[in-house]
């Protein structure tokens, strides 16, 4: 899925606006935008082109319990 950055995007701000999460979505989305990682500026030029993964790639992250107490 192609997407235009607005004006005061970051690319995290970009991502969980269309899928809701960002979890392991904003690696995918500089990997398939690798400009994006050069870029010096903390906001995405407006109209910058951005290339998104598709959603259904991302596995769950499964997250370990601690337990303190017993």
């Amino acid at each position: 899925m192609r997407v235009y950055a607005q004006k005061g995007d970051t690319l995290d701000l970009l991502v969980y606006r269309h899928f809701g999460k960002t979890a392991g979505l904003v690696e995918q989305t500089l990997e398939l935008n690798p400009h994006l990682a050069r870029t010096e500026p903390l906001f995405l030029a407006e109209g910058t082109l951005i290339e998104l993964p598709q959603e259904a790639s991302v596995a769950p992250s499964i997250q370990p319990i601690i337990q303190l107490w017993s």
